[in-house]
């Protein structure tokens, strides 16, 4: 076999599928998202005036009369996030599309799963805090870092079975559509009804694209800031408008496959040569030259723009707006904390509760609840220890649950206990989430009939 066909099958070989390479995505995401976490914990503390004083200080966005100032953190959080949520919703369209929330059958147990794994947290998180100062953070060990924890499964490899991946994956992309809700919803002060009408005329403007079958994404772009300057005005967090703008991202193409097919096959014709005796023809041969723009032409048109956006800004995120969130958000001060108090002070007690003990009972109760008041079975070799491994991984808050924390406290010295427990409970979450499912025992308890 000479180089060019070898280097030809290892590229076919590389070749996966949109799940493998959604999963893939969020693996190699979550080393810069790690870094840049550790990276915001040793620059808080050894420089914690420099670390707040960069991302406080003020950054101005100014068009003629109109400006706009807001704190360098805050344009990460409000702006920047917003991409990533967009993204996030993307995510939710395509799983209700063709992925593992599909049909009621499937999205049955992950639902179930996202559902027990923020109520239970959210109940246990009260307990401790209810009628309290820091009562209003009860929405912070609801979340789940997708990125982390499908790391962690990455780790585990073939231990665990890829059914396992698809629930999790589902499960995750649920909980952060519960995540987006909540924000929402529990988490405006007031509305600004003059704002709020605009942003309403922004999303009919959406749906008329959507409806009209416009695919260009600059009609979206214009749209959409359109609506996320209507939302922040309004008083609803402004990152709400990503996911907005992501379901009225249209998901068909040009071009049916059957066309595409069609379109390539005569164009592959055009290049035929004998005995596969083509060589380089590209720069030689205009006709060959133009079968291929053509080919790639076609493949533009038959791939949809929701594939396209999402494929685009995965990178995006889990290498720059993911980790410059954690860098801004993760720095915990330590040597101003009385650790021993701080962990005792109802937030961090809520927190590390509802992540490391909630999420993975919330998780487990309703998955078998679900399963057996409408006989579902699990997917294929997962059995109820996966489960319950899969439930510790969902305790995994850090993103989402950093997020929701500085949305629902102001106060330094409350934040920075809400970052450690968020911290704390995180990192406990994902070693026993790994310890359970590395562990290669079954027991007849464990079978996957429910």
């Amino acid at each position: 076999m000479n180089t060019l066909s070898h280097d030809a099958d290892n590229r076919t070989k590389k070749v996966t599928n949109p799940f493998q390479r959604f999963f893939g995505h969020f693996v190699s995401g979550s080393y810069p998202l790690f870094a840049a976490a550790a990276a915001a914990l040793v620059w808080a503390n050894f420089e914690p005036h420099s670390y707040h004083g960069v991302w406080h200080a003020d950054v101005a966005i100014s068009v003629g009369p109109f400006q706009m100032v807001k704190s360098l953190a805050h344009w990460i959080d409000e702006a920047l996030m917003t991409i990533f949520f967009f993204v996030v919703g993307l995510e939710i369209k395509r799983e209700f599309l063709v992925g593992g929330l599909a049909t009621p059958k499937q999205a049955m147990l992950p639902i179930a799963a996202a559902v027990g794994g923020m109520l239970i947290p959210a109940a246990l998180y009260a307990l401790f805090n209810a009628g309290t100062e820091t009562g209003n953070g009860w929405g912070i060990p609801m979340a789940t870092d997708i990125a982390f924890s499908l790391a962690i499964l990455g780790l585990l490899g073939t231990r665990v079975p890829f059914g396992l991946k698809l629930f999790l994956s589902a499960f995750a992309i649920a909980d952060d559509l519960g995540a987006v809700l909540v924000i929402a919803v529990f988490y405006t002060a007031s509305i600004q009804w003059s704002y709020f009408m605009v942003a309403a005329v922004f999303v009919l403007l959406l749906a008329a694209a959507n409806r009209l079958w416009i695919r260009w994404t600059i009609v979206y772009v214009v749209l959409g800031t359109g609506l996320w300057f209507a939302i922040l005005g309004s008083g609803v967090h402004a990152t709400v408008a990503g996911v907005l703008v992501a379901f009225f991202i249209p998901a068909r193409g040009k071009y049916d496959t059957d066309t595409f097919v069609e379109t390539v096959k005569n164009e592959l014709d055009v290049i035929a040569c004998e005995q596969n005796s083509c060589g380089f023809t590209i720069l030689l041969n205009r006709g060959h030259l133009n079968a291929v723009q053509n080919i790639e032409l076609a493949c533009e048109a038959v791939e949809t723009p929701l594939q396209r956006l999402e494929h685009g800004l995965q990178s995006w995120v889990a290498l720059v707006i993911l980790p410059l969130f954690a860098l801004a958000n993760a720095g915990l001060v330590l040597s101003g904390l009385d650790i021993k108090t701080a962990f005792l002070q109802p937030v961090t007690l809520g927190i590390e509760t509802g992540l490391i003990l909630g999420k993975p009972l919330g998780v487990f109760l309703f998955t078998f609840l679900a399963a057996k008041l409408f006989k579902a079975s699990l997917p294929e070799n997962v059995t109820w220890r996966h489960i319950l491994g899969a439930g510790c991984l969902g305790g995994i808050g850090f993103t989402m649950s950093l997020f929701i924390s500085g949305l629902s406290f102001q106060q330094p010295e409350i934040s920075e206990y809400a970052k450690l427990g968020i911290l704390t409970a995180s990192v406990i979450s994902g070693i026993a989430g790994y310890l359970i499912l590395r562990s290669p025992f079954r027991t007849e308890s464990e079978e996957k009939e429910v």
